[in-house]
């Protein structure tokens, strides 16, 4: 099994290999980063926890470990591909690739490729919301009833109670509606879903407990999220989420699918899934999105989804007010987390086992999964598999094992 290491430096920033400072490798504890439940976006979700170390104990031969981890990703997990973009402080840019980006005729894997972002996309829709607050449109703590009057309504499920906090925090109670999506992602693929029709599947379920009692992932609460920014905006959500944040940070690989599209507009790895856990993996590139919307729509790249989370906290996306609030987080508890995860407003804080914490999110929708992230000091990792851990590995042991393994191979990378 073959990687491939791609390097490139933005303008006015030396080669990593040497730059002042970076002639000996840092010091790095053993992996020690755990999956979160909440991790698990669009396509299933998993809370596991353990630990594996890429590279020798003492950091010797350290820049070669996010390729190992690449390649073990394909070798050892049974991806078929993963791809992945790094940053470092000074703005050097390492690209990995490893597998094949097509099974079928064994082409290479696209640096830098398209992939489908799922609930990446969350951070996006929360930022848009957040700048809406700033606009004095929106306010986090009035309830989702002022916006969108008569539309959250079931058993249990009352829009007076539930804020607009509490849908970016994921403190609402609202059921996640992916589950009656049905377990086969073959039988929708083609399948068209207005907004409407997912809220309306969320809707028919009772709610999980009170607003604000605890913390619960719901894909449902960014739908919401996607129908208030249409509300208040009097715009399509595609449209905004282009102009306020796509277009702005320079993000020239993301784009929001047009309705009904399914392809993959630029050069990307062709996506895999199992129609059971266990089956043969199944060509699954083309999709409708449609199912994610505001949860999990975007298509990206590791480098554009380095940049964004780069960009919100540096300052370039949200008002100091808005980031401090973004940044404000509530223990995640849902499944296993590791100690000290949380959630701000679609944004996680995970502790890296270097120090520090990783300000990012993580994406899963057939035929992808991604998880990656930014640190304040400027380092920045995302890492993209072609399938979901839940397609490659029939056994629950060996499934949770896999996306265990994406999200070390992140810490990997940013502690390098």
């Amino acid at each position: 099994m073959s990687a491939r290491l791609h390097t490139s430096s933005v303008p006015g920033t030396q080669d990593v290999h040497s730059a002042p400072g970076k002639d000996k490798p840092k010091k790095q504890r053993g992996r020690v980063l755990s999956v979160v439940a909440a991790l698990a976006v669009l396509g299933g979700g998993l809370a596991v926890s353990g630990s594996l170390a890429y590279g020798s104990p003492d950091g010797a031969g350290h820049r070669d470990a996010v390729s190992e981890g690449a390649k073990d990703l394909v070798r050892e997990d049974g991806f078929p591909a993963a791809l992945a973009a790094v940053e470092g402080r000074d703005g050097h840019v390492r690209d990995y690739t490893a597998g094949a980006g097509d099974l079928e005729t064994g082409a290479s894997v696209p640096v830098n490729g398209q992939v489908r972002a799922g609930s990446n996309t969350k951070s996006f829709t929360a930022a848009v919301v957040l700048q809406l607050v700033g606009e004095g449109k929106v306010k986090l703590d009035e309830p989702i009833e002022t916006y969108l009057p008569g539309l959250v309504r079931g058993d249990g499920i009352d829009g007076n109670r539930i804020t607009v906090r509490n849908l970016l925090q994921h403190t609402s109670g609202l059921p996640d509606y992916v589950q009656a999506l049905g377990a086969d992602p073959f039988d929708i693929r083609d399948t068209y879903y207005n907004p409407r029709d997912v809220l309306d599947l969320a809707l028919s379920q009772k709610a999980a407990f009170e607003p604000g009692a605890q913390w619960q992932y719901s894909n449902t609460n960014y739908v919401l999220a996607g129908l208030l920014v249409e509300k208040v905006t009097g715009r399509p959500f595609g449209e905004e989420i282009t102009h306020r944040i796509i277009e702005p940070l320079g993000l020239k690989d993301t784009y929001w699918p047009g309705t009904g599209e399914r392809g993959i507009r630029g050069e990307h790895p062709k996506g895999y899934a199992a129609a059971t856990p266990g089956a043969p993996l199944e060509d699954i590139t083309r999709l409708d999105p449609s199912q994610a919307w505001a949860a999990g729509q975007l298509v990206t790249t590791p480098r554009d989804l380095n940049r964004f989370f780069s960009a919100l906290l540096d300052g370039d996306v949200l008002g100091a007010a808005e980031l401090k609030e973004m940044t404000t987080t509530v223990p995640v508890t849902e499944g296993a987390p590791a100690p000290g995860t949380g959630y701000g407003l679609g944004l996680f804080s995970t502790p890296l086992s270097c120090g520090g914490e990783l300000w990012g999110h993580g994406g899963s929708i057939h035929g992808y999964e991604t998880y990656g992230g930014a640190t304040e000091d400027g380092r920045a990792a995302t890492v993209a598999t072609t399938a979901l851990s839940s397609s490659v590995a029939a056994d629950p042991e060996d499934m949770m094992a896999a996306h265990q393994h994406v999200y070390d191979l992140v810490d990997t990378a940013v502690c390098r």
